[in-house]
């Protein structure tokens, strides 16, 4: 059941969409990009940030300048004893930091790659409560501009979304980045479906929605229909390993299709079972990206389209 105040937000937008629909529209994009308070995590956040205090205490901890802020990268050597392999860029989603993403970092740092974490703005230890596509892009292009060129970027749920954007050059003014790998976690490949769903939770009606669709192309300089991953992936020709579960009820399996259709490039795994948050956590799954990463070309590579 609908909370009261989502009650009251629907409500609202509804009124908005009948009486000022540019108006509700640009409230209802401002709405769309404000990020969850970082410093009031839920209990469970809070849990795992304090799991991983020993983890983070390993970093180099570096903080990023940027037209609105600053951003937090978290730098992670190779394990001693390993030959360093090339740097590997991994990119959280919403509602996320690097904490989270502590059982990917470890599997490449154990594969001897040095591992640099972005907390994307209004995220971790970054600065902000604003947040979208475009802003975190150039934080991954001065993220790129630091520590790259990459041997792989990781991303998952909004985090993967953004990975592919920026690889693919698709911000109007931000120059591509290099990688010769990319991995996609639990990602949404269309800005558009995004943008639908936040619609249809919170009422949005078409004539706002259209300008916040316009709010979009203002910003990025291309369409909202331009964001789909399977253009962005045709066009980078990047080796790509899609890992999805067949039960995330947050990003439809339609989304994994959508970039696996993008050519021979694309491979795609299912990790059923593991919804969109514990395949974060699930080591199986940590150990694909890294072989995927190691050795595009090894014969377990290759069966990565066809398995699960």
């Amino acid at each position: 059941m609908a909370s009261f105040g989502l009650k009251v937000i629907r409500g609202l937008f509804g009124l908005g969409e009948r009486l000022a629909p540019g108006v509700s529209g640009r409230i209802a994009f401002e709405l769309f990009c404000r990020t969850p308070d970082a410093n009031r995590p839920t209990d469970g956040e809070r849990r795992a940030i304090e799991r991983a205090r020993d983890f983070m205490a390993e970093a180099r901890h570096h903080r990023l300048k940027t037209q609105t802020g600053c951003v937090a990268v978290h730098e992670f050597r190779p394990e001693p004893g390993r030959a360093r392999a090339g740097t590997v860029l991994v990119v959280h989603g919403w509602r996320s930091r690097t904490e989270f993403m502590r059982v990917l970092i470890e599997g490449f740092r154990e594969a001897g790659y040095r591992v640099v974490s972005l907390d994307l703005p209004g995220h971790g230890q970054s600065t902000g409560r604003r947040l979208h596509l475009v802003r975190a892009v150039e934080a991954v292009r001065l993220t790129a501009d630091w520590f790259g060129p990459f041997a792989a970027v990781v991303g998952h749920s909004f985090g993967g979304a953004v990975a592919a954007n920026a690889i693919a050059g698709s911000v109007r003014a931000t120059a591509p980045v290099a990688a010769d790998r990319l991995v996609l976690i639990a990602a949404p490949s269309s800005l558009q479906m995004v943008f639908d769903g936040f619609s249809r939770a919170l009422n949005v009606g078409p004539r706002s929605s259209r300008e916040m669709a316009r709010k979009v192309e203002r910003i990025a300089g291309r369409p909202l229909g331009d964001f789909v991953g399977s253009r962005q992936l045709r066009e980078a020709k990047v080796a790509t390993l899609v890992i999805h579960a067949r039960d995330d009820k947050e990003v439809p399996t339609d989304h994994a299709e959508d970039y696996a259709s993008a050519g021979d490039h694309v491979h795609l795994h299912w990790a059923d079972g593991l919804g969109h948050r514990r395949i974060l956590t699930d080591r199986a799954v940590a150990r694909r990206a890294v072989a995927f990463v190691s050795d595009v070309a090894s014969p377990s590579a290759g069966l990565l389209r066809a398995a699960g």
